[in-house]
């Protein structure tokens, strides 16, 4: 996982609210065996429509998706996180996440940002009015800001949580961080015990 301390980048208005995982990637994205290549199926029954804001020109290349409530409800799947990142996009922001999405994001390295709905919806129709609008996401100091548009605030996010992202660490660097003591326990560990 890569470290996210203070992402600057343009972002892209996904004005829905309640998208569900299976909208983030359909089901039939799920037979694939590798983390990869789920970009290329992000909200891909949404983009044969033609004026979805992911078809849009404006705003290739964007690294904030801002949406509605409701982001990420549905099933477990990993999936979503790892299409949403695959696509290219560093944070989501919202005023509300489904709590296993919100889960997987922070153990993948996707930024959950949380802000009012009220900040959501003015960050959505800056971003639509101008798509070259840079939105800083500050894992730092737990703070999302649009200066250009006036807009800031900060989001919550437990210290476990932000020590994730600011040290780049999923779950198994999280345990490699006790490396010494595992390899300490397993030198004194009686040798009839099973080993992996």
């Amino acid at each position: 996982m890569e470290p996210v301390r203070v992402h600057e980048g343009r972002a892209v208005p996904l004005d829905r609210s309640d998208v569900d995982t299976d909208q983030i990637i359909p089901s039939d994205w799920l037979k694939r065996v590798e983390r990869t290549g789920f970009g290329k199926g992000l909200f891909s029954e949404w983009r044969d429509e033609r004026n979805f804001v992911l078809n849009d020109e404006r705003f290739a290349g964007a690294t904030v998706l801002v949406a509605g409530s409701n982001f990420g409800t549905g099933s477990s799947r990993e999936h979503a996180v790892w299409a949403l990142m695959d696509y290219g996009f560093v944070a989501v922001v919202s005023p509300r996440f489904g709590d296993i999405f919100r889960n997987n994001s922070t153990k993948n390295g996707l930024v959950p940002v949380q802000v009012s709905e009220e900040a959501a919806a003015r960050l959505r129709a800056a971003v639509d009015e101008d798509p070259n609008l840079i939105v800083t996401v500050d894992v730092e100091r737990l703070l999302l800001s649009a200066p250009a548009a006036g807009i800031e605030e900060s989001f919550p996010m437990d210290d476990a949580t932000r020590e994730r992202f600011l040290e780049g660490l999923d779950d198994i660097g999280i345990t490699m961080r006790s490396a010494a003591d595992i390899d300490s326990y397993e030198t004194t560990r009686p040798g009839w015990m099973p080993t992996t």
